[in-house]
């Protein structure tokens, strides 16, 4: 089997998430094909010029992905930091903190910390899950694979992941309601 079969072979297997991943984070159809083909251009030329192999292939292409959405700055418009209201419902928050997390607009130092201490949280909060909720809720949210895909591929009823995932989703919005609240209102 030759190079280029193979990273044709690559790109055929990944193409179809890593493009439902993008385009849950960009809003203009044309720049969510532009940065899929960002994407698979530098694996073609990190394949080609490294010595080194891409170790997993997989994680290697969604952070070239969401560092190309970063860097690309999809919206051109400054945005204000959320602020907390005690009035706020649990999904503000994660509207909030979603767009803190997916940003695509040009950072400032200050957007840059907030946006590390959320994934940081992030990261804490979804180790406390078990095994199960945080592989649905990363294959689902963090991937963009569809929890019917999943269920095919791993024989667990849909129900059963769908409830996994709700039971994430409540911890991680208690979680990270707690660091909005202790970072927003001050």
């Amino acid at each position: 089997m030759t190079e280029k079969h193979n990273l044709e072979k690559l790109i055929a297997e990944h193409q179809p998430r890593l493009k439902s991943f993008i385009r849950k984070r960009v809003r203009n159809k044309e720049d969510v094909e532009d940065i899929l083909q960002d994407v698979f251009y530098q694996l073609v030329k990190t394949t080609n010029s490294t010595m080194n192999p891409i170790e997993h292939v997989s994680a290697w292409l969604y952070r070239v992905a969401r560092n190309m959405i970063i860097n690309k700055g999809i919206k051109k418009h400054e945005e204000e930091l959320p602020v907390y209201r005690k009035d706020d419902d649990d999904n503000t928050i994660m509207k909030d903190i979603t767009e803190i997390l997916f940003s695509h607009s040009t950072s400032s130092p200050e957007t840059e910390y907030l946006r590390s201490l959320v994934w940081t949280e992030l990261d804490a909060a979804l180790a406390e899950l078990s095994l199960e909720q945080r592989e649905i809720f990363e294959l689902t949210e963090l991937e963009g694979i569809p929890v019917k895909e999943i269920a095919e591929t791993t024989g667990v009823s849909v129900n059963t992941l769908l409830s996994r995932k709700h039971y994430a989703v409540l911890h991680l919005r208690k979680r990270m309601k707690q660091l909005y609240e202790d970072v927003l209102s001050s």
